[in-house]
């Protein structure tokens, strides 16, 4: 079997002694064969099953020779936009154009079309009318169903009837895709592939479908966005491999999309034999060229030790792609790739990371969710810990011993999210997680997530009270003191979610000048398609109970909500004194240890150096 890089063109296959592929996949991103990116999980795993495919990586949507370089592919294309959703991708929240792309060579922008997925997609049935179609990736799994568009602020169809694309495959895609394939191989019309996990597909009639949960009509959430609050709660309650059911949204007496149950996670063979595949670890060398691409230069020394996350914040949509079930590689699969990094050429000695979505989680929440599923009307850490949580960190604890004791590595990283809440909700191991992470894995500083100190946004985020990340940094604090080491949390902070008024601003700004803390960074809230504030966002209601919620949607608010975080940027004094009038906390304008701002007739004069200057980055 060829273990180079897959074909990129025409040469390339016919090197090969290939006449035609089996797949053709197409993306968004540039050609990076890491297992880090989507397109190369998939297409080395087709190859392991004696599947022949090609690469078509960011093709010209203007020109259809592009997406036709190696002919009419046996069997069907592949299409994602990439490891990102391109309109993210491309806009700032602001929706200000950005100016560069980390998946593209050379960072450049507009490699790409907006809502890449359906252009691909489009480009490709008007050159093949009849040739399968299926969609994957970020993309394509979260706009599955009809969802809202921040972009341009409707409602929007599913990507299945606006792209003219057959079948989405949709979550992390490596059974659904094999079972497709097969089927396909087998001989099987693409219009046939009606009963495979993990896939939505158009219907014209629902003739042969008994068990589905029948959504909201797309004119019914059009008419009213509380319809659509009420739909998502459906498909939010559905989307576990075990209790999941059959889902049908109607478009119009003859139009339908059918949602299958989502795929069964892998089994830990499974994910270890996925991260065997024999990936090239680099992007394309047809980019070096323009610089290479960017993306690979943080995971190439990285490590993903799991999927899937039961943290489930609200403003997160790894439950809709990923899942609740957290599933973990063995230590084994782990340090096999480990030693593989070591023996690369530019690796130093410093693993970047170990971890996933959630660095800590290494294993389900509890045993039943392996056997009936992850609870669908109660979650895990919210608002406090499960009685059944199985809290432990000796797993993890193990395998970062035994990562740090390979040969030719010198520090191991801890860089995806700590669940602090679930740090301390291990008594057998909490501690001991916090030292070894404060002695061996950080360097300097933690980058912690507890996005707000407002208890009332914080339970509208799924996010635990602010006592309990206080908690956290005192034993993170005590930790370092016994260890004579001067290392600092650095707390991500968001901006304008929902259930955040000017008052709960202002409290986390007066948070950051009790801490001395001053954010280079501010995330504003992003309204992104599958999570659950997108819809607290678009509907101005919290789906799980449909009660009404506020939301900043103002820009002008939503300005002054950031820069009350970044009160002490020269250039937001105007809109923290706007801020601080329209709260009624003229008390913090003036002269005091305690105000933010002085009165605009002293807004030119020096003030002295911060308290706690030591936190700023």
């Amino acid at each position: 079997m060829e273990h180079g890089f897959l074909p990129v063109n025409r040469r390339d296959m016919l090197d090969r002694g290939w006449d035609r592929v089996d797949f053709a996949y197409v993306s968004g991103d540039a050609y990076v064969d890491h297992p880090s990116f989507g397109m190369a999980i998939i297409t080395r795993l087709l190859e392991a099953k004696g599947y022949k495919v090609g690469v078509i990586a960011q093709p010209d949507w203007n020109d259809e020779r592009s997406i036709a370089v190696f002919g009419e592919p046996r069997l069907g294309f592949l299409v994602s936009a990439g490891n990102m959703d391109s309109m993210v991708n491309h806009y700032t929240v602001a929706k200000k154009r950005r100016k560069s792309d980390a998946y593209s060579p050379g960072s450049a922008a507009g490699r790409r079309p907006n809502r890449a997925a359906t252009v691909y997609a489009n480009l490709i049935r008007r050159t093949y009318k009849k040739t399968p179609i299926i969609l994957g990736g970020i993309e394509a799994s979260l706009r599955r169903l009809a969802h809202y568009d921040y972009w341009s602020d409707k409602i929007r169809r599913s990507i299945l009837l606006d792209s003219g694309a057959d079948l989405v495959s949709y979550g992390m895609g490596e059974h659904s895709i094999v079972e497709i394939a097969d089927a396909l191989d087998s001989g099987l019309s693409i219009q046939d592939l009606t009963f495979i996990d993990g896939t939505a597909y158009k219907a014209a009639s629902l003739e042969h479908v008994y068990d589905a949960e029948v959504l909201p009509s797309f004119d019914e959430l059009k008419a009213d966005r509380l319809n659509y609050a009420k739909s998502f709660a459906v498909q939010y309650a559905n989307s576990d491999p075990l209790t999941g059911k059959r889902l049908v949204e109607p478009y119009s007496d003859r139009e339908f999309v059918v949602q299958n149950p989502p795929a069964a996670p892998l089994s830990q063979e499974e994910l270890d034999a996925v991260y065997a595949l024999p990936y090239m670890r680099a992007c394309h060398p047809m980019y070096e060229r323009e610089g290479g691409v960017p993306a690979i230069a943080e995971v190439k020394f990285s490590l993903t030790s799991n999927r899937g996350c039961f943290g489930e914040c609200s403003f997160c949509a790894l439950t809709f792609h990923q899942g609740r079930i957290v599933q973990a590689r063995s230590h084994e699969s782990l340090l096999r790739e480990a030693r593989l990094i070591v023996d690369d050429p530019g690796f130093k000695g410093y693993l970047h990371d170990v971890g996933g979505p959630t660095a800590n989680f290494r294993a389900p929440a509890c045993e039943k969710q392996l056997k009936r599923g992850a609870c669908p009307n109660k979650r895990c850490l919210f608002p406090e810990p499960c009685r059944q949580l199985d809290a432990d960190h000796g797993d993890y604890l193990e395998l970062l011993r035994a990562l740090r004791g390979l040969p030719g590595v010198k520090k191991v990283f801890v860089r995806s999210g700590v669940r602090f809440d679930f740090v301390l909700a291990d008594r057998v191991y909490g501690d001991a997680f916090i030292r070894e992470l404060c002695e061996h894995h950080v360097s300097g500083q933690l980058r912690v997530a507890p996005e707000h100190v407002s208890d009332a946004v914080l339970s509208v985020m799924g996010k635990p009270e602010n006592r309990v990340y206080q908690r956290f940094a005192r034993a993170f604090e005590q930790a370092n003191e016994e260890l004579g080491k001067k290392q600092y949390l650095v707390p991500y902070l968001m901006s304008s979610h929902p259930g955040s008024t000017l008052d709960e601003a202002v409290e986390l700004a007066e948070y950051c000048r009790d801490l001395g803390f001053n954010p280079e960074q501010v995330q504003d809230f992003y309204p992104t398609p599958g999570s659950m504030s997108t819809v607290m966002y678009a509907t101005g209601v919290d789906p799980r109970t449909l009660q009404p919620i506020y939301v900043p949607k103002n820009p002008h608010e939503k300005a002054l909500q950031r820069a009350l975080i970044q009160y002490r940027d020269p250039r937001n004094r105007d809109l923290v004194r706007e801020a601080l009038r329209k709260a009624g906390r003229m008390d913090l304008i003036g002269y005091g240890p305690k105000c933010l701002v002085r009165p605009k007739k002293d807004a030119g004069v020096r003030t002295g150096k911060g308290a706690g200057s030591r936190h700023r980055k």
